[in-house]
């Protein structure tokens, strides 16, 4: 099992005071620190840039780190989304790491995603397949409720093929679809058991429609804090926690991550994406700390070699 640790950035990296500066660092260092990926969520309301331009910024600045998105897939337009993601693919040599996401169900995100919430699951149902006809180099034709559009051929292709859509989410439509329609799993603010048995859920309802999922295809987001957890961020935690305590969720200090990892491997999940909760101090000192604290559990890469 290889052990992958890419690092999840948010917050405003890519302003004017900051273009060439803050956002350049970070990626600079995760490089030169030999982390997997750098990670980019995508928050329409959010005060940070546009992951799919900023992970083509990234692209041309270091040429070994993969780029990794949380990205919204309702409310776009399928062949653009499927022309954008191509391209950063292709431009970047094949490093783009992708799990879609329906999105946040809080306003004002809610109304800026534009489907409703209850009727995003369906429209992931929809659109990923035709993505991967369309990333496979397929002349496609599609009419339903996310497009309608004939005979289009997309070009350029991603230079993955195939392109590989992972999906998050721990409800049991969520875990359904995961199984019948992604390449892989990455949730968050869940237990160990619970991962191990969402895995399970996964791996039957891929099995119930003629496929499977690459053992080495799961892993979680990982949110961590350095200092304990302000009441407003606990509440705020506590609305996607699922009932638990968000406190007993979030690793307190780079140890405390370590250990929550090993839990995760433990359990047969590999690839992470650490996210500090807060912006730090200082990234470049964070970065080195983090690397200091569980760079040595990726396996079988180039940290390792």
């Amino acid at each position: 099992m290889k052990v992958r640790i890419g690092v999840g950035i948010s917050g405003n990296l890519a302003g004017p005071q900051a273009a060439g500066g803050s956002l350049g660092e970070v990626v600079d260092a995760l490089a030169e620190l030999r982390f997997d990926s750098v990670w980019l969520p995508e928050v329409l309301t959010a005060a940070a840039p546009d992951p799919v331009a900023a992970l083509a910024w990234a692209a041309a600045r270091t040429p070994k780190l993969k780029l990794g998105t949380t990205c919204l897939l309702p409310g776009r337009n399928i062949v653009r989304l499927a022309k954008q993601l191509a391209t950063v693919d292709a431009l970047s040599q094949g490093r783009l790491l992708l799990t879609f996401v329906p999105g946040l169900g809080v306003a004002p995100e809610r109304e800026a995603i534009g489907p409703r919430p209850r009727d995003r699951g369906a429209l992931i149902d929809e659109v990923i397949p035709v993505l991967r006809r369309l990333w496979s180099g397929e002349e496609v034709t599609h009419h339903g409720a996310a497009g309608d559009f004939e005979k289009v051929t997309l070009v350029p292709l991603p230079v993955q093929q195939p392109l590989e859509p992972w999906l998050g989410g721990m409800a049991p439509d969520a875990l359904r679809r995961c199984g019948e329609l992604s390449d892989g799993w990455l949730p968050a603010m869940c237990t160990p058991d619970e991962a191990a048995a969402g895995r399970v859920v996964i791996d039957r309802a891929a099995a119930a429609v003629g496929r499977s999922i690459d053992p080495e295809h799961f892993g979680v987001s990982v949110g961590y804090s350095a200092t304990p957890l302000s009441d407003g961020a606990l509440a705020t935690l506590a609305k996607r926690s699922r009932g638990h305590d968000p406190s007993r969720l979030v690793p307190i200090g780079h140890a405390a991550l370590r250990t929550t990892l090993e839990a995760f491997v433990a359990v047969g999940f590999s690839k992470f994406v650490v996210r500090p909760l807060g912006p730090p101090a200082g990234w470049a000192t964070e970065l080195h700390d983090l690397a200091d604290a569980v760079l040595d559990l990726q396996t079988g890469s180039r940290a390792a070699a």
